[in-house]
């Protein structure tokens, strides 16, 4: 059982006072741009074992009667059907899930700021639809030479040119459906607007990675760069900050790189700039509510593991650059961990050569290893999730959960009338066929009612899986992996 390494409560409470110190030392009005995923953070969960992915969401509620939501979405992401990958909806659907998911807990939606706008055909139809839904969307242009032209940039061809957005609340809260939104671009705009009719105005920027009161080369500040692999995020020490105030903090390049400008943007809105480091316009308190350092050092040692797997197979698929891997594999060295550390990946490549088949493994809450075979009925992961119920509910081995009499009428569905060419059953169908066994089969009944013990377990596959197993894992909410290698030599694997 993984150990509790962070106080989400304690963090919550210094989180939320934090933010309205910031809104008092700006007069009362705080544009805050909001880093990082609102409603379902599980790489915060992972690193920081205790933090509860709606911690963020949870923190917002506290400042409730204060805040409004102003959505960025850029329209060079919408013309460019750009998808989140971890929910596989693009960027102008996600919109639409996030203003739900913000009105289902009592948060007001204020409007959408559709940014680096040139007249994309595809954000016109956006626009044109949220506001027949009533949503209400402004224009951010984009502007030439920007960040590099400071004065053509605060100036009424610059900032002036986009639209001014109407809020009603002290705290606005600007977040986005995922990286590259203009979510800073919407709130120093927001700024410009404001100070032009005589409203003081502050800005800050809420992102809970790197950690900047950790070391440099602490687990939980590489597991951010493992994160970002892709867009090759590097952790740095904020160099404004030591020569201000003589103290160590942690930032990353691009905020570090872009400061420079930032401080001469808000001098030319101000006069003068409110911050004298990148670390100064963050509002993290995470670092503080940290309760057990070793168990989350051990937590983002073995999410970088997991990282290092997905960037390989992101390889295998064409969908990522070899940088990427090494990238990953610098961060495991500086650590000194390796890909065959994560407990089921041994036992799982182990079927797999025994087998000359794929294989999965299971490690349960209480550290034991359970592993699944291919056989003509079941695929591999299908097979090991059942032998992991079967270990939880303390259900010999030699018991079938699912008798094959109900098995092979599924497949014949599958092959005869669905037209699948495999006819093994997957994670979702097993599920089922369970579930309908349980109404009748006591063993099938009790190995239902572990399923909830399965959430947090970490899992293993010889080989890429199909997009419906992994997506039964993680419904699951199973940590899953594979190595980066195909069942067959296709090029088309779906």
């Amino acid at each position: 059982m993984q150990k509790i390494g962070f106080d989400s409560r304690k963090y919550i409470q210094l989180q939320s006072e934090k933010i309205r110190e910031r809104i008092a030392q700006f007069g009362g009005k705080l544009y805050l741009e909001f880093g990082g995923k609102l409603f379902d953070d599980y790489h915060a969960s992972r690193v920081l074992p205790g933090f509860a992915p709606d911690n963020k969401l949870r923190m917002l509620m506290e400042l409730r009667e204060q805040a409004e939501i102003v959505i960025a979405i850029n329209a060079n992401d919408i013309e460019k059907n750009k998808k989140r990958g971890d929910l596989d909806i693009t960027y102008d659907v996600d919109v639409i899930r996030l203003v739900d998911a913000f009105r289902d807990f009592g948060l007001y939606v204020g409007s959408i700021a559709l940014t680096q706008y040139t007249g994309q055909p595809s954000a016109e139809v956006f626009e044109a639809r949220m506001k027949k839904l009533g949503l209400p969307v402004y224009r951010l242009y984009r502007i030439p030479d920007y960040p590099g032209n400071v004065p053509g940039i605060v100036s009424p061809e610059g900032y002036g040119r986009n639209d001014f957005i109407p809020t009603t609340h002290s705290l606005v809260v600007v977040t986005a459906p995922g990286p590259g939104s203009g979510k800073m671009a919407t709130c120093l705009s927001q700024l410009y607007h404001e100070h032009e009719r005589g409203v003081r105005a502050g800005y800050a920027k809420f992102e809970t990675f790197p950690i900047w009161n950790l070391p440099l080369k602490h687990p939980v500040n590489l597991a951010y760069e493992a994160a970002t692999a892709d867009l090759n995020d590097v952790n740095m020490i904020d160099p404004f900050h030591l020569d201000a105030y003589g103290v160590t903090t942690v930032n990353y390049n691009r905020d570090i790189e872009s400061f420079p400008v930032l401080q001469a943007i808000f001098e030319r809105i101000y006069g003068s700039s409110p911050y004298k480091s990148p670390t100064d316009m963050g509002v993290n308190m995470a670092g503080f509510a940290i309760v057990d350092d070793e168990a989350c050092r051990e937590a983002s040692k073995a999410e970088i593991i997991r990282r290092y797997f997905k960037s390989a197979r992101l390889l295998r698929e064409g969908f990522a650059e070899p940088t990427e891997v090494q990238k990953q594999e610098l961060l495991m060295r500086t650590l000194d961990i390796s890909p065959e550390q994560r407990s089921p990946v041994l036992p799982a490549r182990a079927v797999a050569e025994a087998t000359g088949e794929p294989g999965t493994a299971i490690e349960l809450p209480d550290g034991r290893i359970v592993t699944g075979k291919t056989t003509n009925l079941l695929g591999a992961s299908s097979a090991a999730l059942l032998n992991a119920l079967k270990a939880l509910a303390g259900i010999p081995d030699g018991i079938d959960l699912i008798s094959p009499t109900v098995i092979e009428p599924i497949q014949d569905l599958k092959v005869n009338h669905l037209r699948n060419r495999n006819p093994r059953l997957h994670i979702n169908e097993v599920l089922i066929a369970l579930a309908i066994c349980a109404a009748t089969a006591p063993s099938a009944a009790a190995a239902i009612e572990q399923l909830a013990r399965l959430d947090g377990c970490e899992a293993h596959s010889s080989v890429i899986l199909s997009q419906a197993d992994e997506d039964s894992f993680k419904r699951l909410g199973m940590n899953v992996t594979f190595d980066p290698v195909y069942q067959t030599n296709k090029l088309y694997h779906k």
